[in-house]
């Protein structure tokens, strides 16, 4: 080949391969260009999902000790005798509904930093005892050793009584939650909470006039 070919063809080849460079680095910096903009959008979904406000934790933290009791108030019918096989299926339904709601509303709680209980100074408020029979439809301990002490027909009928005003105070709850809170997942459970526990308000009223 003659020099000055040669030389062409080379400079050609030389040209291809700087071309098929700069092609890759404008990929890869294209690339490094949208890589820090889908992170920050990935953080930025992650802090809103994550936002919550002290109603928030005010109501896990008032409704975990009510749902716990709702549950003991339920255990206590299902070791009980002659109890009408309507209310039995009840308590058994208010234990299924609470007891995973317990366990996401302390999730909740351990996510945003917060206690599983509220500071003492909350329960020195006027009207709530050791056991916060001042919050909202909570039973005292008198309330409850009734509800153990009582048999048969006379303790479905103490039950529903006693369910029927935890469930109104659960119901008050849940709607401050839903009118002041701002974590999404925890506004939902009061809707569900308002909607679930008045359907069995109802279902508890229509029970006591035919026990």
């Amino acid at each position: 080949m003659e020099p000055k070919k040669f030389l062409a063809v080379s400079a050609t080849a030389l040209a291809v391969v700087f071309a098929a460079a700069a092609c890759s680095d404008s990929g890869t910096d294209a690339t490094a260009t949208s890589s820090p903009a889908t992170s920050s959008a990935t953080t930025s979904a992650a802090e809103e999902a994550a936002a919550h406000n002290d109603a928030d934790v005010m109501f896990a933290q008032m409704m975990l000790p009510h749902h716990a009791q709702a549950i003991e108030m339920s255990d206590m019918m299902l070791v009980k005798e002659d109890i009408p096989t309507e209310v039995t299926v009840l308590a058994e339904q208010i234990k299924a509904a609470q007891g995973p709601e317990i366990e996401q509303l302390e999730s909740w709680l351990e996510q945003w930093g917060e206690p599983t209980l509220m500071p003492q100074e909350d329960h020195d408020m006027p009207g709530m005892d050791d056991n916060m029979s001042g919050m909202e439809g909570m039973m005292s301990e008198q309330d409850m050793q009734a509800l153990a002490d009582a048999q048969g027909t006379d303790a479905a009928q103490l039950f529903l009584t006693q369910m029927i005003a935890h469930h109104e105070g659960a119901v008050a709850m849940a709607q401050n939650e839903i009118d002041d809170g701002q974590f999404p997942d925890a506004v939902s459970m009061a809707r569900a909470i308002v909607e679930t526990q008045q359907q069995e308000i109802d279902t508890m009223r229509q029970l006591q006039t035919t026990l």
